[in-house]
């Protein structure tokens, strides 16, 4: 899926926390060209150091946190949970980096404020960079070991498929090509045939043939103990993480209100490219939030 590139007098955008993440995303922002330095802003309050880093992108350096959300249209919190108190409607998604091509595993969780429009909302931007599903917030670590961590798993035995295919003889870029496009073709078949994985596998496995041969010796060899291990593992080590990085999006006026509704495609490379860096990130959830500001809001 190819999105159409973001205005950049659609909006401005502020980070409230200047830490690595934040940085990271607001240099490739302003290197991508989505938005131009001068339409980026962080304060410097908090964490001044970081200031020194942000500077050189050309952004704006204001004075506090309540100026940035001032400043801004979108505004991305980069900071731990306990750091800050949040009362708005918040929607919590789990992407993963195939949102790249259009084929992210979203799962999203509704906070309690949010809003059916909310989630349909949310539901929508996500959905043009793949598939989502709703599931309780305490599911998300398992979520995270699953689909989060999931591509690294699939890679991986892509990169051995290919391995196995250049040790039995064939030239590198043929097995990696054969290797990848068989993946994603059990993949769809899985998917739209509507067969239990188990009935596909029976279907291509004839007796005494090749594919059962090489079925037993990847049985031999604990294949599925080993995926599900990693499922398991994964999903705890994301529990131990309890202090992992947050990001919130919070959509402050009716302006971007409005371009949320009527340009949810060309949004979408937003979402896709902060889908990449969470996930690099070991598959960091994102906490969105949908708050339409009012007049005389105040921020502390």
């Amino acid at each position: 899926m190819e999105a159409a590139p973001i205005q950049s007098e659609s909006f401005n955008l502020g980070f409230i926390g200047a830490g690595k993440m934040a940085e990271s995303i607001a240099r490739g922002v302003v290197q991508s060209g989505v938005l131009p330095p001068q339409r980026i802003s962080t304060a410097i309050n908090s964490n001044p150091h970081r200031g020194i880093a942000f500077q050189s992108l050309g952004v704006s350096l204001l004075p506090h946190n309540s100026d940035v959300v001032e400043h801004s249209d979108v505004v991305i919190f980069s900071v731990k949970p306990q750091e800050w108190a949040g009362h708005g409607r918040f929607i919590r998604v789990m992407p993963n980096t195939p949102s790249a091509v259009g084929e992210a595993a979203s799962v999203m969780s509704l906070g309690g404020a949010a809003t059916e429009e909310d989630g349909e909302l949310v539901a929508k931007l996500f959905g043009s960079v793949g598939k989502i599903w709703r599931a309780d917030e305490k599911l998300f670590d398992a979520i995270t070991g699953l689909s989060g961590s999931g591509p690294a798993y699939v890679y991986l035995a892509i990169e051995a498929l290919a391995d196995g295919g250049v040790a039995a003889g064939l030239p590198r870029e043929l097995a990696l090509g054969l290797a990848s496009q068989t993946v994603l073709g059990a993949a769809s078949m899985a998917i739209k045939s509507g067969k239990h994985p188990g009935q596909l596998k029976d279907d291509v496995t004839s007796p005494g043939g090749t594919t059962i041969a090489g079925i037993h010796e990847l049985e031999k060899s604990g294949f599925r103990g080993m995926l599900m291990n990693a499922v398991v593992a994964a999903s705890k080590r994301s529990q131990e993480l309890s202090n992992r990085l947050q990001i919130s999006f919070f959509f402050l006026d009716e302006r971007v209100n409005r371009f949320l509704h009527n340009s949810l495609l060309p949004l979408s490379f937003f979402v896709r490219f902060y889908s990449y860096w969470l996930v690099l990130m070991h598959a960091i959830a994102i906490f969105l939030s949908i708050y339409l500001k009012k007049t005389g809001n105040e921020c502390e």
